[in-house]
């Protein structure tokens, strides 16, 4: 009878051990390809979203997935070099500071290891293969037009007070952004139409560094302070994403003494943003389908798994709206082929259709 009881307690000890190693492992398939996925900070609902979206999307296609959540630059470092070292087949990267990475990647191309840079731009490497991301100059496009239909300075004799309130210097994007932006509203600020009393108009002077929420309501407290303490009228503000246009509203809340309601702008389609819109406070948001973008990554990343040519070739397996481009994002060593997906605006007029999907 002890002897049966300690054959018992054997199987039991075996089976609890080999279903531990089973845990360790993740249930992952062995024979499977490895997708490491590094994005910033998960408590930015924006990165939260795409990195599970993504994980589920790859784990769907039968990969193993080893994603990871970087709360800083030094961290976002470790968790690359960890990735390497356990030699994923590809890499998906958000860079928190995209002239970070290029001494940590170096190690990616030694081992032949494929970096796609999702939606923000890796910069100062030539280890990128792809970038996939929205048509970021658009985006900055639809901020700046959105305005100048809001305000229709064609078709008065008015002049109109706006500021500009971009995003991290760090982030290639955000000149991207305002690019697009400053390209609409620069003639009317050439011909008067529109003013800006801060003197604020080149991206370096309107940048806000960490796309900080908090930065942007105390950067505008100020600006109001010393602009339009007189009550003089704030018509628009050009926010570069919505953590910047709601630290703006915020501060406009609380410190404008004008009577109207500015126009002010945003990007990302964040919860926050869209109930915002919906309560007639944030006039818009560019929303960008990340489930689109992470569709259009799972496929390219296949596609260079496969060994096909990362060119215009490839748009019509996509499975969303896509223009290849291999001239405009230059990270400062190559033109890295890009895959830009198509922004939409999204204001009163059309934002409950996106809350019922939330």
């Amino acid at each position: 009878m002890k002897r049966k009881l300690e054959q018992l307690i054997f199987f039991i000890l075996c089976f609890a051990m080999a279903a531990t190693l089973s845990g360790c492992n993740g249930g992952k398939d062995p024979s499977a390809k490895t997708v490491g996925i590094v994005m910033p900070s998960k408590s930015i609902e924006r990165w939260g979203r795409d990195g599970e979206y993504l994980r589920s999307l790859f784990t769907e296609e039968g990969y193993n997935v080893e994603l990871r959540f970087s709360d800083d630059v030094l961290r976002q470092i470790n968790d690359i070099q960890v990735l390497i070292a356990d030699d994923v087949d590809i890499l998906i990267v958000v860079p928190i500071d995209g002239g970070t990475l290029s001494r940590t990647l170096e190690d990616a191309t030694i081992k032949n290891i494929p970096v796609i840079s999702y939606d923000m731009l890796v910069l100062n490497t030539d280890a990128i293969d792809c970038y996939v991301s929205f048509d970021n100059y658009r985006v900055g496009a639809l901020q700046g037009q959105y305005i100048v239909d809001a305000l229709s300075p064609d078709e008065t004799e008015d002049t109109f007070n706006i500021e500009l309130v971009t995003g991290d210097p760090a982030d290639n994007n955000a000149r991207f952004f305002f690019g697009g932006a400053i390209d609409v509203l620069q003639p009317y600020i050439d011909s008067g139409k529109f003013i800006v009393p801060s003197g604020k108009t080149t991206f370096d002077q309107t940048a806000t560094p960490g796309w900080s929420m908090d930065l942007a309501f105390k950067n505008m407290q100020n600006t109001l302070a010393s602009y339009y303490s007189d009550g003089k009228r704030l018509d628009a503000v050009m926010c570069s994403n919505d953590g910047l246009g709601l630290g703006v509203l915020n501060a406009v809340q609380s410190d404008y003494l004008g009577g109207n309601t500015p126009v002010i702008t945003g990007q990302d389609g964040d919860t926050a943003a869209l109930q915002s819109i919906r309560d007639g406070k944030l006039s818009m948001t560019v929303y960008k389908d990340v489930r689109n973008e992470a569709d259009v990554t799972v496929s390219v990343a296949t596609a260079i798994l496969e060994g096909k040519a990362l060119d215009e070739s490839l748009i019509g397996e996509l499975p969303a709206e896509c223009v290849f481009d291999t001239e405009s994002y230059d990270n400062g060593v190559k033109k890295v082929p890009s895959f830009l997906l198509v922004p939409e605006v999204i204001d009163s007029d059309n934002v409950d259709s996106l809350l019922k999907n939330r």
